[in-house]
């Protein structure tokens, strides 16, 4: 099993969710998060002066998939959310070594 980590933009959310749902992929784990990468922020400009935003906001999704199943969610992923600019954001993948669901003590791919 792997867990699945990604960093999109927030307006990407809704779409990539509703694929996710339609291909199986049910549960998830949402978070606002804020972050930077190699764009370092944006510059905005308010009355006369600019200012640098050096922390965007973005969302994170993770998910716990069987190992099959990886890159049919990366694909989704990366086809929904990106745009061609800077800050469409990364996709982690980690091995998960065990899932447990509390409420019935199921183990392994049972309890995804």
């Amino acid at each position: 099993m792997k867990k699945i980590e990604a960093i999109i933009r927030p307006e990407k959310l809704s779409e990539i969710k509703a694929a996710l749902a339609t291909a199986g992929f049910i549960g998830l784990t949402i978070y606002d998060v804020k972050g930077r990468g190699r764009q370092k922020g944006i510059v905005l400009s308010y009355r006369t002066s600019e200012y640098r935003v050096d922390l965007l906001p973005k969302t994170k999704i993770e998910l716990i998939v069987n190992d099959e199943d990886v890159e049919k969610v990366v694909d989704i992923i990366c086809d929904l959310g990106k745009t061609g600019n800077m800050g469409d954001g990364k996709i982690f993948i980690l091995p998960v070594e065990e899932v447990i669901r509390v409420r019935t003590h199921e183990r392994g791919k049972d309890a995804i």
